[in-house]
C-alpha cells in the first residue's frame, strides 16, 4: 500500500503552480497522459497528489514512480459513506488543489465533497452526453446504432453524468466496430481532450453558470499576463 499523506501547507511545495489532484481506481491511463504532458512542459499545471479508493490501483505506482505523493481512502475504513466522503474531501483539501480530476475514479462522491469541490471536480465520460450515461457508454452507442459518439468532459454534480459540460470530442462509429475497438478509440480521443482542456483551464480560468462552462480570458491575454487568472466559480448550480 502506497500512502504518502499530504499536509495542510502543501501549497508551499509548488508555489505559483496550478495544482491538480487526480483520483483513480485502476491503471491510470488518463493519469499517465497528464503526467507525461506535465513532464514535457505541455500541461501548464502540476499534479500535486494522486488519490485512490483502493490500494490495488496500479496508477498509484505510476504516480510514485513520477515522484507524486499518493494516498488511499477506502470506503470500508469508515462507518458509512458520509464519513468516507468527509475524509476524502479532507485528504484532497490538504493539497490545496485548483482542480480535482476524476481519471477513472469509480466512486460517487457525496454532498460534502461537492460542497468543497463541486465546480472544481472534473470527470470524463466515454460518450457524447447527455446520450448514453452510465458505465456502458460505448456498448450502448453500438446497440443504438449511432454513427458518431465520443467523449465528454464535465464538472460533476449530484447526478450521474449530468454536470455542466466543459468540452466534447466526436469519435466515428464504424459499421464493423466491436465494443472493445470503439472503447479504445474513444479512450485515445478522451486522453487528448483531457490534457488539452486541463491546460486551458490552468492558463485561462473558468466560470460555471448553471449548465454553462466558459473559459475566463482569451488565450492571447493569458499568455501575455505574468499572473495566472484565478478560476471564477458561480454559486448557482443546475
Amino acid at each position: 500500500m502506497i500512502d504518502h499523506a499530504g499536509t495542510a501547507d502543501g501549497a508551499a511545495d509548488h508555489p505559483g503552480a496550478f495544482r491538480l489532484v487526480v483520483l483513480i481506481s485502476g491503471g491510470g491511463s488518463n493519469l499517465a497522459a497528464l503526467i507525461a504532458a506535465e513532464q514535457a512542459g505541455e500541461l501548464g499545471a502540476t499534479v500535486v497528489a494522486v488519490g485512490a479508493d483502493r490500494p490495488s490501483a496500479a496508477g498509484l505506482q505510476l504516480a510514485a514512480d513520477a515522484g507524486v505523493p499518493t494516498f488511499v481512502e477506502r470506503v470500508g475504513d469508515h462507518p458509512d459513506r458520509v464519513g468516507w466522503d468527509h475524509a476524502l474531501a479532507d485528504r484532497i483539501s490538504a493539497f490545496a488543489p485548483d482542480l480535482v480530476v476524476s481519471a477513472g475514479f469509480l466512486k460517487l462522491v457525496g454532498d460534502e465533497f461537492l460542497r468543497r469541490f463541486g465546480d472544481r471536480y472534473l470527470n470524463t465520460h466515454n460518450s457524447l452526453l447527455p446520450a448514453f450515461p452510465g458505465i456502458h457508454g460505448p456498448a450502448d452507442a453500438l446497440a443504438y446504432g449511432v454513427k458518431v459518439t465520443g467523449a465528454t468532459l464535465f464538472f460533476v454534480d449530484d447526478g450521474v453524468d449530468t454536470g455542466p459540460i466543459l468540452a466534447q470530442v466526436a469519435v466515428p462509429v464504424h459499421d464493423d466496430d466491436t465494443v472493445d475497438e470503439l472503447t479504445e478509440r474513444i479512450k485515445q480521443a478522451e486522453r487528448r481532450q483531457l490534457v488539452e482542456q486541463v491546460g486551458l483551464l490552468a492558463r485561462r480560468g473558468w466560470t460555471v453558470n448553471g449548465r454553462r462552462v466558459s473559459l475566463t480570458v482569451s488565450e492571447r491575454a493569458s499568455e501575455s499576463s505574468a499572473q495566472r487568472p484565478a478560476p471564477q466559480r458561480s454559486k448557482g448550480r443546475a
